[in-house]
């Protein structure tokens, strides 16, 4: 099959080689002139994923309309803040009938919509897949064991591309909850920003255990709110997300609260930062959505005092245990 993956970052590449590994036809739409002469002669991406061997038949470029022509399947992996412009621009070379994956994780900044809302909003017409799950970048390209959802309102979407990207090191089961997917692979992104901050603050396993396991419940109540299934946050796009972002070393997100637990400002952090940390993105949308749903999601709430309203970590994470005293279930 011929596939296009448009974003060469570290995700979009680790894909790109997998689908090239499968046997598909694909051309990998890179931004920097660098990465596609990197990805084409090279067959590496030192930039975003530096050490790591892609497959030799995969193909790079910058020119959107030579990637995406005669594409079947074809695979977002651009940031959340960007994702919209990229699809925008990319629409007319989108052949009729092709499937679009969206492997993006993040709520959009003032609409609030989800990745799959934006691709459909730009793409009518066209099946819209989210591939969501547990997933390091660079261990998915160097073939480690790895298993992700594909979930889609279109059963035959989704086990199109249940086909297209399974292998013997990578496993992907169909799901038809995409708001509750969607939502477990963004939100557990602010909380690990929020474990990394508590890393930071040399707090102990215990408040980490804690943040972890009553931000998966602040997750299930905004998806409850949106009518994802409660089910869907003790999967693979929920549970097994949130435990990998919160403690795995290769995590942005994580990385970018621990450096801000131990004193660094949120400008200090990002500055010079090639990669996106989807969390902090993340942080302001989820937050906003919550309050115009009336959901309650208190660490949501303590993260974005911290970065974007200057409360010392440590103030704010003191004020979370000494929040009035309730039921622990809902």
């Amino acid at each position: 099959m011929r596939c296009a993956v448009i974003g060469a970052g570290a995700w979009g590449t680790a894909l790109a080689s997998l689908l090239a590994d499968n046997g598909h036809e694909t051309m990998l739409w890179c931004l920097e002139p660098d990465v596609a002469e990197a990805v084409t002669h090279a067959n590496m991406n030192p930039r975003f994923l530096p050490g790591v061997q892609l497959n030799a038949a995969l193909d790079a470029t910058t020119d959107k309309a030579q990637a995406l022509e005669g594409a079947e399947l074809v695979l977002f992996a651009a940031p959340s803040h960007v994702l919209r412009d990229v699809v925008s621009h990319g629409r007319a070379w989108v052949a009729p009938g092709a499937t679009a994956v969206v492997a993006t994780k993040g709520i959009e900044r003032g609409t609030f919509a989800l990745m799959t809302d934006v691709v459909q909003q730009e793409l009518p017409g066209h099946d819209v897949v989210a591939l969501s799950g547990p997933s390091f970048a660079a261990e998915v390209a160097n073939r480690q064991p790895t298993a992700v959802v594909a979930a889609s309102l279109s059963h035959a979407a989704a086990k199109l591309t249940q086909q297209s990207f399974s292998a013997p090191h990578f496993r992907v089961y169909s799901h038809d909850d995409v708001i509750g997917v969607e939502l477990g692979g963004s939100v557990k992104n602010v909380m690990a920003v929020a474990t990394g901050i508590s890393d930071g603050l040399g707090l102990g396993f215990n408040a980490r255990a804690a943040l972890i396991t009553r931000g998966l419940a602040e997750m299930m109540r905004l998806g409850a709110k949106l009518g994802a299934h409660p089910q869907t946050f003790a999967g693979l796009a929920g549970m097994g997300d949130l435990v990998l972002t919160c403690t795995g070393a290769l995590s942005r997100n994580r990385q970018v609260g621990l450096e801000i637990g131990k004193g660094a400002t949120l400008s200090e952090v990002l500055a010079g930062r090639e990669t996106v940390a989807e969390g902090v993105v993340t942080t302001e949308s989820t937050k906003a959505l919550a309050e115009r749903e009336g959901v309650e999601m208190p660490i949501v709430n303590a993260v974005h005092r911290i970065l974007f309203e200057r409360q010392p970590a440590r103030w704010a994470l003191v004020e979370l245990m000494a929040r009035e005293l309730r039921q622990e279930r809902d």
